[in-house]
């Protein structure tokens, strides 16, 4: 990427605290230049992805402990020997952040993957996160250090939290559209790449294709099939305690329990359509017709 000037990347101009993240841990983050960076909003396929490159990176293995390897690296509780940890990895580093682009540090070098998913969807899935995390959890996510408002119980439905969710800009988790935006217009850098949860849906296989490009990664027909047949949320489930943040220790049930259908659409039998529309309306006054269109479809329109 030598042809790249430093003005083209995104510089950090801000900081963002709240009961879950701590952006500062990036600041004194030192990169490797083959590193992947998952980019995501929350509840939009981040698990997932973290798989998917996982068994592109170990050549499709079984029993590959990817909570343990792909740490959430601006997790405010995070365990710091996770993130020491890395600097001991000898294979290829892949990581994960909730953050918007200007919140963290940009390398040139490594490379993001940054999924979108209709914020509908994610909220929905969200409430199931949320509805089941355990008391000890949050209780540590409002404890020592906490910045900002404490994370309150969650609401009794997941149409309370969409409302929530939706009128105050993320509340009580963090702000979406500032999110979404931020890796939208670095789309065209050479070393992003946008991938859609409808994508991963819909084509697994091509997704698969496409990642490994990307990254660089060269797939047999054999090699595809076998990573494919790992990346299935069927496997997935069947193997939550390697999967899952932390092995779902923080969840009831487990993490099977966090590792939920994976369906989308789930909140057009409880949402109203006036809601609907009012978040159609907010998604590209927000973030413009073309990404709002690609966040609700999965399809980017072609210039």
């Amino acid at each position: 990427m030598t042809d790249a000037t430093p003005a083209r990347w995104p510089a950090k101009t801000r900081e963002l605290h709240n009961h879950h993240m701590k952006s500062t841990v990036w600041n004194d983050f030192t990169f490797r230049d083959d590193d992947i960076v998952i980019a995501t909003y929350a509840k939009s396929g981040t698990t997932w992805m973290q798989q998917i490159v996982a068994q592109l990176i170990f050549g499709g293995a079984e029993n590959i402990h990817v909570h343990e390897l792909s740490p959430w690296v601006d997790l405010r509780i995070i365990p710091p020997e996770m993130i020491a940890g890395l600097d001991n990895q000898t294979h290829r580093r892949f990581v994960k952040t909730h953050l918007p682009v200007d919140a963290l540090v940009f390398s040139p070098n490594a490379k993001y993957i940054c999924i979108g998913r209709d914020g509908r969807d994610a909220a929905w899935s969200f409430f199931n996160h949320y509805s089941n995390l355990s008391e000890e959890r949050r209780a540590a996510m409002n404890g020592p250090g906490l910045v900002g408002d404490p994370l309150p119980q969650c609401p009794p439905t997941a149409l309370e939290f969409f409302r929530t969710w939706f009128a105050e800009n993320g509340k009580p988790i963090w702000p979406y559209w500032d999110n979404i935006r931020s890796w939208w217009t670095i789309r065209h850098l050479p070393n992003v790449k946008l991938i859609h949860f409808n994508q991963l849906k819909t084509d697994l296989t091509g997704s698969i294709a496409a990642i490994a490009a990307f990254l660089d990664y060269q797939l047999t027909p054999e090699s595809l099939a076998r990573i494919e047949s790992h990346c299935t949320f069927d496997y997935m489930k069947r193997n939550a305690a390697l999967v899952t943040p932390s092995g779902g220790v923080q969840f009831k049930g487990g993490g099977a329990t966090f590792i939920n259908k994976g369906t989308n659409g789930r909140w057009r039998d409880e949402l109203p359509p006036d809601e609907s529309a009012a978040y159609d309306a907010k998604a590209v006054a927000e973030l413009g017709v073309d990404c709002g269109h690609w966040l609700a479809t999965g399809e980017l329109v072609k210039a």
